[in-house]
């Protein structure tokens, strides 16, 4: 089984409630990280590989833990592991053994937790400690493992599509992702975040592993849709929605790496279909050629403001959990913690006092 925070990480079958007394503790609405392999590319890690971010667990995992810190600087509540493109099947395709790609996945989640741990303690005993306040706000913080999809270890760009062909059964889908997601769940993180589901089937195979494997850590399902009205496959996101819906084992459910344009609507058609926290942490609106692995300037490219702009929007249609995904980046995940900051103070006169330094609570 699965383990996770001893504040968090377990529940009393109760996932979702256990992610809304989480949203309640940061505020009415938690901030997610945003895009980690931007970040790393900044910091100077050359991600030219069919293994991208994941990469880094290997040659530079001291880049990862710096780009965590830089999200937690930055005001995020969740950070998500260096684990998207990282699969047992992709390490050993580069030579390395069962039990090395395994111990990397594992790295991936203990960097974020040492990440969190390093900051708790910049906190309490650095430059940022207390301020001479009284008695600061106290930031909850939650390390999520992340699960990319089948598409994403293709590296094709089909996790944009959702077209894994025909030969690609539901079964087949279990199969990949059976002992990569029991190692990572064995890792020990609070939340697991399987993201950019291009497709029906693919949120099916993960709901029925969590419940075969018995993993007792609150999961999130992420989705990613070009047209705001279905998965990238063109399954209706309210039946993807739906699966989620129905798995006891799922806390909230969500939209990333989708154009900001098309939030707001996927909010709604969300919720038609589940009382559940809903989470989005959108791209940059810029579009992925699968073909020269770039990202291309298109309709409803979003800057830091545009992104400002939205918060309010989004946790107004119902968003729990707000981010950033691809081409995002600290700057945009600070705009955003601001902005909610600002509006949960205009709602509370004791909040407005803490927002400008709040010390983070390590929860693992």
């Amino acid at each position: 089984m699965g383990r996770g925070g001893r504040d968090f990480g377990e529940y009393d079958d109760d996932a979702a409630g256990a992610l809304r007394r989480f949203v309640r503790e940061a505020g009415g609405c938690a901030v997610v990280d945003g895009g980690l392999a931007t970040e790393l590319e900044e910091h100077g890690a050359d991600l030219q590989d069919e293994l991208w971010s994941a990469r880094c667990l290997v040659s530079a995992p001291h880049l990862i833990r710096k780009v965590h810190l830089d999200y937690l600087d930055a005001g995020a509540n969740i950070i998500t592991s260096a684990s998207y493109q990282a699969t047992i099947q992709g390490f050993q395709a580069r030579g390395l053994s069962r039990e090395q790609s395994e111990a990397l996945l594992r790295r991936s989640v203990h960097i974020a937790q040492e990440a969190r741990a390093i900051f708790a303690d910049g906190w309490s005993k650095g430059p940022h400690a207390t301020r001479g306040r009284s008695s600061p706000r106290r930031r909850p913080v939650l390390v999520a493992a992340s699960v990319g999809s089948y598409g994403a270890y293709l590296a094709d760009g089909s996790e944009y599509t959702g077209d894994y062909g025909r030969s690609v059964t539901k079964e087949t889908l279990k199969s990949f992702h059976r002992r990569r997601l029991q190692v990572l769940a064995d890792a020990g993180p609070d939340l697991i975040a399987f993201e950019t589901i291009p497709n029906k089937m693919e949120a099916e195979a993960y709901a029925e592993l969590l419940e075969e494997n018995d993993i007792r850590i609150p999961a999130w399902f992420s989705f990613t849709s070009k047209d705001g009205r279905s998965a990238a496959s063109g399954d209706p996101i309210t039946e993807c929605a739906a699966v989620a819906d129905s798995c006891a084992r799922v806390a909230a459910v969500g939209v990333n790496c989708t154009a900001p344009r098309l939030v707001h609507g996927l909010i709604l058609a969300i919720r038609k279909v589940t009382s559940k926290p809903v989470a989005v942490y959108p791209n940059s609106g810029e579009t992925y050629v699968a073909e020269t692995k770039e990202w291309v300037v298109s309709e409803g490219g979003a800057s830091e403001t545009d992104f400002v702009s939205c918060v309010g929007k989004w946790r107004q249609a119902g968003a729990a959990l707000v981010g950033g995904c691809c081409r995002t980046n600290p700057a945009t995940v600070r705009a955003i913690s601001r902005a909610l900051h600002a509006e949960a103070a205009a709602d509370d006169d004791d909040y407005a006092d803490d927002v400008d330094g709040f010390p983070v609570m390590a929860v693992l």
